[in-house]
């Protein structure tokens, strides 16, 4: 009896399968030497809108999460297809194919993706694509990084720094002026006391992950650096005082509350002193969100 050919139908599916399957850029598929290159380019065609370290300044950032979640489950031919056609800004169709697969490589390199023998070529693009990275359920920011800060964070921040000349146990609760109304001293009489002081700490610690929300822009218009590890330092060195600040709140331990403005005002000035203070008109210096290393 003749054999049915069960085995070489397995055998061509399994082959179809393997070759729909994209290669991952953890698979060395570009070489040191083609990121080098590539790196020349970036440095005179991309570096002036997207930053030294990809970091992104008018152009977003081409490394780390933004632009892997940007970027989730899409191909590098892809990627080389949109520098080719539309970059650098205004010069769209400037860089040849090569340049731009060389570009791909460095991008690659910046985001700490392993290099290996072989280079990528026009052929390969397609057959790599970025982890799919699954999305964050927070909307698009809707202020920028000063306005953020001083909705939340610098009025927050007063009440519970106020703890420590006035005790919110001992506070008398204010009579609302009957004319004319005014919804703002209104609602300061609903919340009075340590009322007040545990709502601050809550917000403190609620709101800060929003200074890490991907797309944030500084007042001058630089991305909010949320990809880099001292960022996210401070963004939770805030969280824990605003965790501290509720618990001490929560015990109406108004002596508490020495210790704790200063940690509050410590983990709020060393952000500051790397991202905020270095001149400008309220917050609009073209160095803020630009950390020392990576200054000029």
């Amino acid at each position: 009896m003749r054999q049915a050919p069960f085995p070489f139908l397995v055998v061509g599916l399994c082959a179809c399968l393997y070759a729909g399957q994209l290669r991952s850029p953890s698979d060395r598929v570009y070489s040191t030497t083609q990121s080098n290159r590539g790196q020349q380019i970036y440095r005179t065609q991309c570096a002036s809108c997207h930053g030294n370290a990809m970091e992104g300044d008018s152009g977003p950032p081409l490394a780390g999460d933004q632009f892997l979640s940007n970027w989730s489950a899409r191909s590098l031919g892809t990627l080389a297809d949109k520098i080719q056609k539309t970059m650098p800004f205004g010069q769209g169709g400037s860089l040849s194919r090569r340049q731009s697969t060389d570009l791909v490589a460095y991008i690659l390199q910046g985001g700490k993706f392993p290099s290996g023998s072989a280079e990528l070529t026009d052929a390969s693009l397609n057959q790599v694509a970025f982890p799919a990275v699954r999305t964050s359920s927070l909307p698009s920011p809707e202020g920028n990084l000063a306005e953020l800060m001083r909705a939340i964070a610098f009025p927050n921040s007063n009440i519970i720094f106020n703890v420590q000349i006035k005790d919110p146990g001992a506070q008398t609760k204010k009579q609302p002026a009957a004319s004319p109304f005014d919804y703002v001293d209104w609602g300061s009489t609903v919340y009075p006391g340590w009322l007040a002081v545990d709502q601050a700490a809550i917000a403190i610690t609620e709101t800060a992950p929003l200074l890490l929300t991907p797309g944030r822009r500084c007042q001058n218009g630089r991305a909010t650096p949320v990809d880099r590890a001292d960022w996210k330092k401070y963004v939770q060195e805030l969280m824990d005082v605003g965790k501290l600040a509720r618990r001490a709140s929560q015990a109406r331990n108004f002596e508490a509350f020495i210790d704790i403005s200063e940690k509050l005002n410590d983990a709020c000035a060393n952000c500051h002193k790397v991202y905020r203070d270095k001149g400008g008109t309220e917050g609009s210096g073209a160095t803020r969100c630009q950390p020392a290393s990576e200054e000029k």
